[in-house]
Parts: structure tokens; sequence; C-alpha cells
């Protein structure tokens, strides 16, 4: 059996249940932007066939609003997608053209016909005027609607993730705790509490919120070398290496992806209290 919950490694992760959401977004996202640009298509070629020279501004105005509202939809639905499961940051261009999706297939969907209008010297001026200045309006609306202008991130998420978790482990309001980053969050902190049953001793009844895992080598960065964490810096596993050592929340913040599953025997070897 395949478990599908993620690791909580140096980055926040997209589950496997946003990752279909995001998908499922995506997918009606581009049915609503090939209707649109579907109707501008109709549009220019009702313009080729000169059916709009001596009338019909309502036909050519319902086509011009189809589009806002296509447009408009798939970019509502494209942007809630990037909130199940957004670009990094740090990746530039794929960050813009994730987020600024929506603008850019509006703009795609409005420009030619709007351009074919105001230039068509066959249809009638007053068709023309009114028809240019619609186009033109919803245009700019729809495109303004399409903007993603606080875009989320995986960075960000995992900021947030991190501070959710924080606030868990602490018994403070979880107003860092948002659907998409909960999930990960909780795990770091049954992670600490597992860590703080752990290591309790007649000097720490409490037990602690430190851990030990096994730093990057040669200068890899630190999410190509994931190492579980250790109870201490003398178990056996983490012998003759460089360790790193912090709270939970910073050994997942950095390259160690879960808890140690050799709990009892680094209890003996770390000097806490083994758990019956």
């Amino acid at each position: 059996m395949t478990d599908n919950k993620p690791d909580v490694t140096r980055d926040w992760q997209a589950t496997q249940g946003q990752k279909s959401s995001a998908t499922r977004l995506r997918i009606f996202a581009a049915l609503c932007w090939l209707v649109a640009i579907g109707a501008e298509i109709a549009g220019i070629v009702l313009l080729y066939r000169h059916k709009f020279d001596q009338g019909n501004l309502p036909l050519l105005i319902g086509l011009l609003v189809g589009i806002a509202v296509f447009a408009i939809a798939g970019s509502m639905l494209w942007k809630a997608a990037n909130r199940h499961d957004p670009a990094r940051a740090s990746d530039t261009a794929r960050f813009f053209f994730q987020n600024q999706l929506g603008a850019i297939i509006t703009l795609i969907a409005f420009l030619p016909l709007v351009f074919l209008i105001l230039t068509d010297k066959n249809m009638d001026p007053k068709t023309k005027k009114v028809a240019g200045g619609v186009g033109a309006a919803l245009a700019v609306l729809a495109t303004a609607m399409g903007i993603s202008y606080e875009p989320p991130s995986v960075e960000q998420y995992t900021q947030d993730m991190q501070a959710c978790a924080t606030q868990i482990k602490s018994g403070q309001p979880t107003t860092a705790c948002s659907p998409d980053v909960a999930e990960q969050a909780q795990a770091i902190a049954a992670d600490s509490g597992a860590i703080a049953a752990a290591t309790k001793n007649a000097d720490n009844p409490n037990g602690q919120d430190v851990v030990y895992w096994i730093a990057p080598e040669n200068g890899a960065k630190k999410s190509d070398t994931p190492h579980v964490f250790h109870l201490c810096a003398g178990v056996s596993p983490l012998n003759g290496k460089t360790v790193n050592s912090g709270s939970v929340t910073e050994a997942y913040a950095q390259n160690a992806t879960r808890i140690t599953k050799q709990i009892a025997m680094e209890q003996k070897q770390c000097g806490f209290t083994v758990t019956q």
C-alpha cells in the first residue's frame, strides 16, 4: 500500500490531494479559455464576412461579453489552482508565467478582435465606436482580474508551515495554519511531541526540542542529502559524521526528513528514559 502522505522536507510540498485539485482546476480553466478564444475566432470570422458592417451590434457585444466572462472564469480557476500547488519564486520565469497566465490569455482572447473592430473600414461608425469602447473596457477589466497581485509561492508556504508548526507546539492561536500548510505543520508538531516524550530524564522532565542530523557534505545543497534526525549527537548512526543540531522545525527546514525509527535504541545510547 502506497503512503501518499508527503515528506516535510526542506520546502513545503503539495499533498497528493492538493495536486489533484490543482489539476482539475487547471483543466476547467483551460476549457474556459478555449471557449473565450473560440468566441474571439467566431467574432473575427464574422468581421471578415462583413456581418457587422450595417448592424448586428447586440451580437458583437454578446461575443465580447462572452469572451470576458469565460476569460475571467478561467483566471479565477487558475488562481485557485495556484493556491493549491504554487510555483517557486526562485524559478523566476515559471513563477511569472504560472501566476500571470490568466492575464496573458485574456490579452490573447481580446486584443486581435478589438484591434480588428477599431480598424475595420467597412463597419458602421456607431457600431465601431460602441463595440470598440465596450471591447476595450472589457479587455482592461478581464486582464486586471487575471493578474495575480500577491501570488503564492513554495517559499511563502514553507515559512507559513514553520510558523504554523511553532504555533501548534506552543499552544498559540494558529493564525498561520491555512489549509494549504496545516497538514505538514501538524507533522512537524507531532514529531516535536515524539522527541519531547523520548528525551525526558531527571534533569529535563518535560523533554527537549533539540535534534541532531547529518550535515550536507562537500557543499551539497541541503535538499540533496536528506536524513533522519536523532535524539543526541552520540548515537551510533552519527558516529564520524558532521552533525547539525536544532529544533525539529529547523531540522525540517534543512535536510532532515523524519524522526528516527530507532527511538528505543537511541534513548539508551543518549541516557534518556526508555519509553515502555
